[in-house]
């Protein structure tokens, strides 16, 4: 079946099958940002921004995203403002839930939230094996300009 995607503004027509996945879609594509994690929708590496609202790709049938806008990492304005956040508070070490974290951080600035324990809330579905969230958390509060 053929699908019409808007991924980063631009629009791609892909051929798929009914039961090919988002995440997969998109890595075809080349948007090698959207990681492959756990597979299941809980540890938010392989997050999109889907008309505007966070989602697992992982969890999505590329079917349903038909004639929708996808956003990944590369299409964000604000990412590399983030990353340099990031890199600042040494919380970039291996950088494999990076991805994840901006689009989902990039959406929270886009919402205007910056009460801390929302900001947890929100993002407690980011799991990240080597950094420990402290300097995420720093970074992340410095994005949004969180007011200590």
């Amino acid at each position: 079946m053929k699908i019409s995607l808007i991924i980063n503004g631009e629009q791609k027509d892909v051929e798929i099958n009914p039961d090919d996945i988002l995440l997969d879609v998109l890595r075809k594509l080349g948007y090698y940002s959207v990681r492959r994690g756990c597979d299941t929708g809980m540890c938010g590496i392989c997050t999109v921004l889907f008309d505007g609202k966070p989602v697992p790709s992982c969890s999505v049938f590329a079917a349903r995203a038909d004639g929708h806008h996808i956003t990944t990492v590369e299409g964000l304005e604000d990412a590399k403002v983030f990353a340099q956040y990031l890199a600042e508070e040494g919380a970039d070490q291996c950088g494999f839930c990076s991805p994840g974290l901006i689009v989902n951080t990039v959406y929270l600035k886009n919402k205007n939230i910056k009460d801390k324990e929302e900001i947890t809330d929100k993002l407690i579905g980011n799991l990240c094996r080597c950094t420990g969230y402290v300097g995420q958390h720093r970074a992340i509060e410095k994005f949004l300009g969180v007011e200590k």
